[in-house]
């Protein structure tokens, strides 16, 4: 047994080197990204891959956890968060995109105050290729005061889902538990 990492596939390279070359980063930024990318192997490993975002406060961290540790049990599966990915990243955005390419899904986990995740949900709908990939876990309140406890833009990214059956809604853990089930 060798301690090579196994290749990456051309089209990863091909999609990662476009995005890259798009970019005026420096020789050292690029190889810090394509070696941050040689770490995803488990993503072109498996059959399925899940990168789940939402909100980082300790709550909803340990949902998304959850989610995650559900997603990863799946044969053939792979399920991780963006912090996940190692690296010193500057630019969030790029970050995304190079991770939103490589994957066969993109979940996002959306709770009120913050959601944690406004501006990917814009390049999910904003991005026919991510758009495609995309299911998000929607936390209802039924409690709420307020009609729409998440804003218009998020209300509009949703409106758009569940149009297409991607959206899926929860109240409880247990709910979100069989939420994830509903996931391809």
């Amino acid at each position: 047994m060798t301690d090579e990492s196994p290749p990456v596939p051309d089209d990863v390279l091909t999609s990662a080197t476009e995005r890259l070359e798009a970019d005026d980063l420096t020789l050292a930024e690029n190889e810090k990204l394509l070696h941050a990318l040689s770490e995803l192997t488990p993503i072109y490993e498996r059959d399925r891959s899940y990168f789940v975002l939402g909100n980082y406060d300790r709550e909803q961290l340990r949902r998304l956890d959850l989610v995650v540790d559900r997603l990863d049990r799946r044969t053939g599966a792979c399920a991780f968060r963006m912090s996940d990915v190692r690296g010193n990243w500057d630019n969030g955005i790029q970050k995304f995109c190079l991770i939103a390419d490589l994957v066969t899904h993109i979940v996002g986990v959306a709770e009120r105050e913050p959601s944690g995740f406004l501006v990917e949900q814009g390049l999910l709908v904003g991005t026919e290729e991510y758009y495609e990939k995309s299911h998000v876990l929607k936390r209802e309140y039924p409690d709420a005061e307020e009609d729409h406890p998440y804003g218009w833009m998020e209300d509009g990214v949703f409106e758009l889902l569940e149009s297409d059956g991607r959206l899926h809604r929860w109240e409880t853990e247990d709910d979100l538990l069989e939420a994830v089930e509903a996931l391809p």
